[in-house]
C-alpha cells in the first residue's frame, strides 16, 4: 500500500515562502492524479492545487493562484508545492493526496473524493 509523506511545513511571517514535498513510499506510476489540500481548524478540507499525471490538466484554487506553484519530479515521483507571498489565511494543515488504481473515480481535481491515498499532513503557520 502506497504511503505519502509530506515535508517542508513550518512557521513563517507573512510574505515569506515555503516549499512542501510529498514523497511516496513506492513507485506511483499508476497514479491518475495528485493534489495538495489544506484544512484549517474548524473548517473543511479544501483543494489547493492538483494535476493529472498524464499532463492533461491542472487546478489551482483562486485563493492561491499566482502565489503557489505545484510541480512534479517524475524521476523521483515527488510532488512539490512552492508557496510564495504567504498570508496568515494560508495557515492550515496541508495534505498530499493521490488517486491510484482502477478504483479511482474522478470527481475533479479539487474534490477530496477523487483521491484514495492521503498523507498525514504537514503544518503551515503564517504569522502577520
Amino acid at each position: 500500500q502506497v504511503k505519502l509523506v509530506e515535508s517542508g511545513g513550518g512557521s513563517v511571517q507573512a510574505g515569506g515562502s515555503l516549499r512542501l514535498a510529498c514523497t511516496p513510499s513506492e513507485d506511483t506510476d499508476s497514479a491518475y492524479s495528485m493534489a495538495w489540500f489544506r484544512q484549517a481548524p474548524g473548517k473543511e478540507r479544501v483543494g489547493v492545487a492538483g494535476l493529472y499525471t498524464d499532463g492533461s490538466g491542472t487546478y489551482y484554487a483562486d485563493s492561491v493562484k499566482g502565489r503557489f506553484t505545484m510541480s512534479q519530479d517524475n524521476s523521483k515521483n515527488i510532488l512539490y508545492l512552492q508557496m510564495n507571498s504567504l498570508k496568515p489565511e494560508d495557515t492550515a494543515m496541508y495534505y498530499c493526496a493521490a488517486g491510484i488504481g482502477s478504483e479511482v473515480v474522478d470527481y475533479g481535481l479539487a474534490t477530496p473524493q477523487s483521491y484514495n491515498y492521503w498523507g498525514q499532513g504537514t503544518q503551515v503557520t503564517v504569522s502577520s
